[in-house]
């Protein structure tokens, strides 16, 4: 928008915090069964711990495939109606938790309609989030496309930090339904709120096929998901890890990751729009790549610690200075699919990382996985190294 360049930080950050709501809301959603369901669904309807799993999974594999389809519609509709139709699965999925757990007496049928819901909070989750961020970039301009995925990342992940402690806290007071309870009523009270906003307008002109969207995109999306490795087997496997070796504090290694993650989006954030997005990439790679080199040979709960805080740090700016620069890459009427499509290669990274990195603990016991994330990360630091380069010998994309 034009008066946008006219605004203070902190105007701008209203604007884009009155939208960032909704992810935090999502997220919310995403966090709140986490720690619970696992457990209803092994100890409460008597399945196997690998059917508990695949109950979870089942969400991050429906937003991985609903990921383009969000950005192309709210490309074609608008990001306000993507985004009220997320928060109704989301809530959706609550509705459909509550009816579960009131039907747990028919384990088969309980179980079936936790699937349902969990697939309708993938659904939403990839609605909610890319719409939310696309709405963001379109109210305070294309010039302040890092700051809103900055925000929508610190939303992101405050919501998951107090989303799983907070299910479990309702769960022990309320059961199931407590926690559902709240995901139905945030789908209903984001719904309501995200309709009073004004809508942004739809920018017209020709739209690209989605395989030339995907041929522009990819390596940025693939350099994000082997970037997202490092994220993947600290919060998996940072408990088994300190458990293998007796040690006491996984808890701390945790807190230790989200607080450099925090501290660095919210102080650094700026940088990629000094720099550019894939100049902070590649030194967010070495960051994360060192970080995780700490773990793999740390003798020390401490020094895993400072490993944690490093990869967390490291981390923290890899999603926005890339997705800065993958939706350079098409001009603003197909800058939903791009979001959409390179956010989903960070959906895949995070749902292989659980089954490749368990294989790795099974041969090569379980500090090989802190190892072989780094060696991806380093991968992911020779892609952003091509694409430096393709950038220094093409001129930008308006």
């Amino acid at each position: 928008m034009s008066d946008t360049a006219v605004l203070s930080n902190s105007q701008l950050n209203k604007r884009i915090l009155s939208v960032v709501i909704f992810t935090f809301f999502c997220y919310l959603s995403v966090g709140l069964p986490l720690a619970v369901l696992p457990g209803f669904v092994k100890n409460h309807l008597g399945f196997s711990s690998f059917i508990a799993g695949l109950i979870i999974s089942i969400q991050y594999f429906a937003t991985l495939l609903s990921r383009p389809q969000s950005g192309r519609l709210a490309d074609r509709f608008g990001p306000k109606r993507v985004v009220m139709l997320g928060l109704l699965c989301c809530g959706m999925s609550g509705v459909l938790t509550i009816v579960a757990a009131l039907l747990s007496s028919w384990p088969w049928l309980s179980l079936a309609l936790l699937a349902i819901g969990r697939l309708f909070l993938g659904v939403g989750e990839s609605f909610s989030s890319t719409g939310s961020t696309l709405w963001g970039m379109n109210i305070v301009g294309p010039l302040q496309t890092a700051r809103v995925i900055s925000w929508n990342g610190v939303a992101t992940y405050l919501a998951m930090a107090v989303g799983a402690p907070l299910g479990v806290l309702l769960n022990s007071e309320f059961g199931i339904s407590g926690f559902a309870g709240l995901i139905a009523l945030m789908g209903v009270a984001g719904y309501l709120m995200a309709s009073r906003k004004p809508a942004v307008t739809v920018s017209v002109g020709e739209r690209i096929p989605f395989h030339r969207v995907f041929s522009r995109v990819w390596l940025y999306g693939l350099a994000l998901g082997f970037g997202t490795i490092g994220f993947g087997v600290i919060a998996t496997f940072i408990t088994l890890y300190f458990a293998s070796r007796d040690w006491q504090g996984a808890a701390y290694a945790l807190t230790l990751f989200s607080l450099g993650f925090v501290l660095v989006r919210l102080g650094f954030g700026r940088f990629i729009t000094r720099f550019g997005g894939l100049r902070v990439s590649l030194f967010s790679f070495l960051l994360e790549c060192l970080g995780l080199l700490i773990i793999w040979q740390a003798d020390s709960a401490w020094l895993v610690g400072v490993g944690a805080f490093l990869t967390g740090s490291g981390f923290s700016l890899v999603f926005p200075a890339l997705g800065v620069e993958a939706v350079k890459r098409v001009e603003r009427q197909d800058q939903g699919s791009a979001l959409g499509t390179y956010s989903a290669f960070l959906d895949l990274g995070l749902g292989l990382t659980g089954p490749v990195a368990g294989l790795f603990i099974g041969h090569w016991g379980m500090q090989s996985v802190y190892l072989a994330a780094a060696i991806m990360v380093l991968g992911a630091l020779l892609i952003t190294l091509r694409l430096y380069g393709q950038q220094r010998l093409t001129p930008e994309r308006g």
